[in-house]
């Protein structure tokens, strides 16, 4: 599956919006990927996983122990991605800000690969690898079904992306003055 096929599954579901958004880093986009539109829909979401777990496989070598997404965001694909893989999925979920494995045990060496929805800056990716680490876990790699930097981002391990799709995003006080006149909108699930 290739970024345009990525991008039509997307739009397919209405969810590439337009407008001014502020994105879960706190940057200021004029695009906004509404993912929780296409996981609506089991068979996008079969489609688009099947071809992440399909780019993992043929990157990654050796066995795979776990998927592991962060939550909230990379719940569904994480799941229905380890689905394909063959393997268990777990997650890791914030407590006081910092992203802990609460609901599960892994095994000191266990080898796992994360699974995000949409990076723009890989925070959360950065995040769950300090927490997984942390625990002894070895991270082979990090996966995402868009990778809204196209390739710029450095999340401290490879970046699988199904599709890399680069869409501006700007700091609060360097906005173009076509989006600064529109009012801001945060459809995104972490708050800052």
């Amino acid at each position: 599956m290739n970024t345009a096929e990525v991008l039509d599954i997307f739009r397919s579901a209405g969810a590439v919006l337009e407008g001014h958004f502020i994105l879960t880093s706190g940057l200021r986009s004029p695009t906004f990927l509404q993912k929780a539109r296409v996981f609506m829909h089991a068979d996008k979401t079969e489609r688009l996983c099947k071809a992440l777990a399909e780019k993992i496989r043929a990157e990654i070598r050796g066995p795979i122990d776990y998927v592991v997404g962060p939550a909230v965001g990379g719940l569904i694909p994480a799941y229905e991605t380890s689905r394909h893989l063959g393997v268990p999925a777990i997650w890791v979920e914030r407590e006081q800000g910092v992203f802990r494995l609460r609901r599960f045990d892994i095994e000191k060496g266990a080898r796992v690969v994360i699974v995000e929805d949409i990076v723009t800056t890989g925070l959360s990716i950065r995040e769950t690898i300090e927490c997984l680490h942390g625990l002894g876990a070895e991270v082979l790699a990090a996966a995402c079904i868009i990778d809204r930097s196209a390739g710029k981002t450095d999340v401290g391990v490879p970046l699988i992306a199904l599709a890399q799709y680069e869409v501006p995003a700007y700091p609060a006080d360097q906005l173009p003055p076509e989006l600064a006149a529109i009012p801001p909108v945060k459809p995104g699930s972490r708050t800052l």
